[in-house]
């Protein structure tokens, strides 16, 4: 018997290495000048897989994600015998989600085949800008036509294709934005991903913003893009369905769904997080982030954890809020009062209402609008307060 909680089951494998740190980047990314023992490392998930599948008994895989860092620097046979391992453990879904995401260098491109022999089914390109000035600034390695490229190769090869834009980026204007969205609705296939640019702390671009060398959209702008952003995707047919995340309806990313919608995931490789319902207790689990020293405690001892707490209630319906009320699905309020053991302070929803921040879409789900999506972090507090 096999059983799948609330939100779905998923599986999350981080390949913490990368060609080159970009200077926005804040992920457990890490650049190796000598090359990665892939045997050793591959051996170290699956013995990490191995540790979690004994948590997990009876779950079936609806979704795998290989994040990073950089996965299309793994090797196809890397990527075949961490699917292999997940497939010895679990029951897998027969419409599983296999996603990996690829950096569009013309090198990792060719291996799309390999990925896609190896049971991989959905590529997320990280594009990032559609002009090469952009690209330049931003660190990255590829140019506007090896990403291309590295799309039409994409499309060639697999079933469902994404790719990732940053916008409101130094210099740039809403203008501008406008053309290069329209460009990628008509590169996209059936998904796109489109972030706005933070600066966060420990960054290269954190330094230079700090230093006044580095200019960014002011917020008025930076909602004006994001206004642009949310209108002309969804009348081009690739409506929002999460803050960031625009897809044709029925191809929405299965495995950030489970995220979004508090499933259960295992998350296995340096940095990962995950989050199981382990009896009556949710837990939260989090790994050794830097990859020599992960590989060390795999060795040692099966595992690379470093945190594994049991969440209370309130925290389980804090998460809830914070990660649904991304979706335009919004949240049911009668999983929020399973979760947290409490129900919402009618006033406190009445106000955030009354102010627009939040609407019902009927007697039991509330989502936020689009003002409220712009002070989420306040909205989830107000409602969980």
């Amino acid at each position: 018997m096999t059983t799948t909680p609330d939100g779905g089951f998923g599986i999350y494998v981080h390949w913490p290495f990368c060609a080159a740190k970009c200077p926005y980047c804040d992920f457990n990314s890490h650049v190796r000048h000598q090359p990665v023992d892939q045997d050793r490392f591959v051996a170290a998930f699956e013995r990490e897989l191995a540790h979690f599948a004994a948590w997990t008994p009876n779950r079936t895989v609806q979704s795998i994600f290989f994040g990073g860092g950089t996965p299309s620097l793994m090797l196809p046979r890397t990527v075949e015998r961490i699917l292999e391992a997940i497939a010895r453990h679990w029951a897998i879904d027969t419409d599983v989600e296999i996603s990996l995401e690829a950096n569009p260098s013309s090198v990792e491109a060719e291996r799309f085949r390999g990925y896609r022999a190896a049971g991989v089914n959905r590529v997320s390109l990280g594009v990032q800008a559609l002009n090469d000035q952009d690209l330049r600034q931003l660190g990255r390695l590829h140019d506007v036509a090896g990403a291309l490229q590295a799309i039409e190769i994409a499309r060639e090869t697999f079933p469902r294709l994404s790719f990732d834009l940053i916008y409101a980026r130094p210099g740039q204007t809403v203008t501008g934005w406008e053309a290069e969205l329209r460009q990628a609705v008509k590169l996209a296939a059936d998904h796109l991903s489109l972030y706005q640019l933070t600066i966060e702390e420990g960054t290269p671009f954190f330094n230079l913003y700090q230093a006044g060398k580095l200019i960014v959209p002011d917020p008025d702008l930076g909602a004006e893009f994001y206004e642009l952003t949310q209108d002309l995707t969804a009348d081009l047919g690739l409506p929002a369905y999460e803050v960031s995340n625009h897809a044709r309806p029925g191809a929405e990313c299965r495995h950030n769904l489970v995220y979004w919608r508090y499933g259960d995931y295992v998350g296995v490789g340096p940095g990962a997080h995950g989050r199981l319902s382990l009896g009556a207790t949710k837990r939260a689990t989090a790994i050794e982030r830097h990859p020599e020293t992960w590989l060390a405690h795999v060795e040692e001892r099966g595992h690379g954890m470093v945190e594994d707490l049991p969440l209370s209630d309130e925290e389980q319906g804090d998460e809830y809020l914070l990660m649904g009320l991304r979706l335009i699905e919004g949240v049911d309020m009668r999983r929020y009062e399973r979760l947290s053991g409490r129900s919402i302070d009618p006033r406190r929803l009445n106000d955030l209402l009354e102010h627009g921040m939040v609407e019902k879409l009927d007697e039991t789900r509330v989502r936020a609008t689009r003002d409220g999506f712009f002070v989420l972090d306040a909205v989830v507090a107000d409602l969980a307060a």
